[in-house]
């Protein structure tokens, strides 16, 4: 059985097997259209993909698949500084795109790849070795440039199919969600998933409150954002009373979202847990006890242990926090080109690391309280790395320092702000158009402070607890 079962058929073949943005494609002309994208990209070290919320994002992305091309989606308002980093780094030669898309700025040796729906190609392709890399999906750290995850076939296929397992997810579902194509929540779970179990997908491109109520869906995946959002209209949460299965993710939901959803669908949402390097190894089951600021139990597959910081086991007692760790089938094979990232995600017994603090009952539910660092923002779904932030505000010729954080925000999770000594004259919206330019326009600061100077330690390290107190 290939990665892609769906396109093997035996399920049936909508004329809307897939929906995305309101463009139909029926699962035939997916595989054709990526059949030709395969054709012409076959041996490439490695295809980048614009990956905006169309049709264009999917074929290509299964075009490169069944290539056994390693796919690395690239974020449709990458700045030029982080599209470089990723397309240098991960030896795209390939850059593929909807045609009539100007082709952004690109390193030399970078070739523009338009990918044509209407295009078909007779040619068949072999299932690649499971083991073989089949994406390569960039991960905001702490510090510096984006790290690229290498993401094996086979622990995409495991993720799926525990996921399907503990959703009961099937043939029969449509699924809905509106949710990036550039990350592992909207592509390998909302696009891969639907080709692997043969569920309709209906893409919704912008997530709002009133196209998730008008798609009809069995099935929907959402980050809290999109559900505090829908929880404020209440027709909206009311329509999708029909579904059986409402997915929470990417960030803690609170609880008040929680219960109104629970409220106004007749039912809680499930929540689940994961990482780029992950995958999704933590959920709560279809069938389980939905608790609110739980994550439930690991998906089959997978192990899970706590960690205090002396190295030492910490009790499930659900009270007692330790360092997330886990182990299994749906991890990453490490980071590419990054030997000392490698060495600091991993213990020497082969646990990931993941630099969540959490605790686990004596059920074996899990709750997630937090990074072990504050300097990764978790912002709308988005994980954003402080670090470059920070780098890009540094490069502004006006800025001294800066120091970012994430600020509880009511709608986003956390909002991005950052703390700036100018050396100059400069505004905060200045500043933030200045990132927004050079990074992902998520990751832009949604308030900037000027301030005479920051909050340090003995050691000079900036203590970011005490930003807040700032203004």
């Amino acid at each position: 059985m290939g990665l892609l079962t769906a396109l093997e058929g035996g399920f049936g073949d909508a004329a809307d097997a897939l929906r995305i943005d309101g463009r139909p494609l029926s699962r035939e002309q997916l595989l054709g259209a990526a059949t030709a994208v395969a054709d012409r990209v076959a041996g490439a070290p490695a295809l980048a993909v614009l990956a905006g919320p169309t049709v264009e994002t999917v074929v290509a992305t299964v075009g490169g698949l069944l290539a056994g091309v390693p796919v690395v989606p690239l974020p449709p308002d990458s700045g030029p500084k982080e599209r470089a980093h990723i397309l240098r780094d991960s030896g795209a030669t390939l850059l593929a795109l909807p045609i009539g898309t100007p082709t952004p700025d690109a390193p030399d040796g970078i070739e523009a790849l338009p990918v044509e729906l209407t295009a078909r190609s007779s040619g068949t392709y072999a299932e690649p070795e499971v083991e073989c890399t089949a994406f390569v999906l960039y991960t905001s750290g702490t510090t510096g440039a984006p790290k690229g995850a290498v993401i094996r076939r086979s622990a995409v296929a495991a993720d799926l199919d525990a996921l399907a397992a503990a959703w009961q997810w099937t043939a029969e579902d449509t699924l809905v969600h509106g949710l990036p194509l550039f990350h592992v929540h909207g592509l390998v779970l909302g696009v891969l998933g639907a080709l692997r179990t043969g569920s309709r997908l209906v893409h919704t491109g912008r997530p709002s409150p009133e196209a998730y109520a008008k798609a009809g869906g069995s099935l929907y995946f959402g980050v809290p954002t999109v559900w505090s959002r829908i929880a404020a209209d209440e027709p909206s949460a009311r329509a999708l009373a029909t579904a059986r299965l409402l997915v929470s993710g990417s960030a803690p939901l609170p609880t008040p979202v929680f219960d109104r959803i629970a409220a106004l669908t007749g039912q809680a949402p499930i929540e689940r847990y994961g990482m780029t390097e992950s995958l999704i190894t933590v959920s709560t089951r279809a069938d389980g006890e939905r608790r609110p600021g739980s994550v439930g139990l690991p998906l089959d597959g997978v192990r899970t242990r706590l960690v205090a910081e002396d190295g030492g086991p910490v009790p499930p007692d659900g009270e007692t926090v330790g360092e997330l760790q886990v182990a299994g089938l749906t991890l990453f094979t490490g980071y590419l080109n990054r030997p000392d990232a490698d060495a600091e995600a991993w213990t020497a017994d082969g646990w990931f690391r993941t630099g969540d603090v959490a605790t686990i009952g004596p059920d074996g539910f899990h709750r997630i309280v937090g990074r072990a660092s504050v300097d990764l923002i978790k912002s709308g779904g988005y994980r954003i790395g402080a670090g470059e932030v920070e780098a890009a505000l540094r490069d502004h010729p006006a800025v001294a320092d800066a120091a970012v954080i994430g600020a509880p925000d009511q709608d986003l999770g956390q909002a991005v702000v950052a703390y700036v000594i100018a050396d100059g004259v400069v505004t905060g919206d200045q500043l933030t158009a200045f990132v927004a330019e050079r990074l992902s326009v998520h990751k832009r600061p949604r308030r900037v402070v000027l301030v005479d100077e920051l909050p340090r330690n003995a050691m000079g390290k900036v203590l970011k607890k005490q930003l807040l107190d700032l203004g």
